[in-house]
């Protein structure tokens, strides 16, 4: 097991892009947030999943200053979407705090919902977002060749792109996806010893389409590995990545930072 050690400052901020603070079970939401700000956690994007969460997303980002958030249904809950759901992302989505629809896409190594209920929630959820104007948040597992084929029969109408968030997928689609515009999403599985195809997918990223998120409370970096994740461990992610990349930690921080700004606040 990893050393662990203190989690390091960087003097420039980050911005956390995907997270789910509803998810963070056993600690008070006020401790997490200052935990966060304490390492200059600048930003913090709460991820909706499910029919049941979307107004629990609404309600974290209408308390907290610093606390942004989506809408959107996952994959794993895609055998609930319905007129209803659809109508309700579409209600809350244009909140001025609600910056992408997401978390959409697909899952295939999971199937908790079958796969063509999948597809339909996806891509009615890509509707929305194009309807609306708004960047998606993409899950992607197992599911390479339908995730690049829908994308093509979408993104030619999408005014905004998005990101595929934890990306563990492989290099054709990762190629594909970058070339379309969409920023690729890195967190605490860079760090795991398994994980070359992930450091691979990162080398071939141009630093212009990086983000970095936790996935929080899933995921822990290392050193902490086995712990229950939190925004605050994101500069160990900043760190990893930067070092794949050969490039100064601090020399990278500013340019992730404005990728996200750019895709998500501007």
């Amino acid at each position: 097991m990893a050393k662990k050690r203190d989690i390091p400052v960087f003097q420039h901020p980050i911005i956390e892009t995907h997270c789910h603070l509803d998810y963070l079970e056993g600690e008070a939401l006020e401790d997490v947030l200052k935990a966060a700000e304490a390492v200059n956690i600048e930003r913090i994007i709460t991820i909706a999943v499910s029919p049941d969460n979307l107004d629990t997303v609404m309600g974290i980002i209408e308390q907290n200053e610093r606390v942004w958030g989506t809408q959107g249904i996952h994959p794993h809950d895609a055998s609930q979407y319905s007129d209803a759901v659809d109508a309700h992302i579409r209600k809350n989505a244009p909140h001025e705090k609600i910056l992408a629809i997401g978390e959409i896409g697909l899952d295939y190594f999971y199937e908790h919902s079958d796969k063509a209920a999948q597809r339909e929630a996806f891509e009615r959820q890509l509707q929305i977002a194009i309807d609306l104007e708004m960047p998606i948040v993409v899950h992607t597992r197992e599911a390479d060749e339908d995730m690049e084929a829908i994308l093509r029969n979408f993104v030619g109408q999408m005014p905004k792109r998005g990101v595929i968030h934890s990306f563990t997928s492989g290099p054709e689609l990762a190629k594909y996806c970058l070339d379309e515009g969409f920023h690729l999403g890195f967190n605490g599985i860079s760090t795991f010893k398994t994980a070359e195809n992930v450091r691979e997918v990162i080398t071939m990223t141009p630093v212009e389409q990086i983000l970095f998120e936790t996935d929080a409370p899933y995921l822990t970096p290392v050193p902490y590995r086995g712990r229950k994740n939190e925004p605050k461990y994101l500069p160990f992610i900043a760190e990893q990545v930067a070092g794949v990349k050969g490039i100064p930690v601090e020399e990278l921080l500013p340019q992730v930072w404005q990728n996200s700004m750019a895709l998500f606040f501007e």
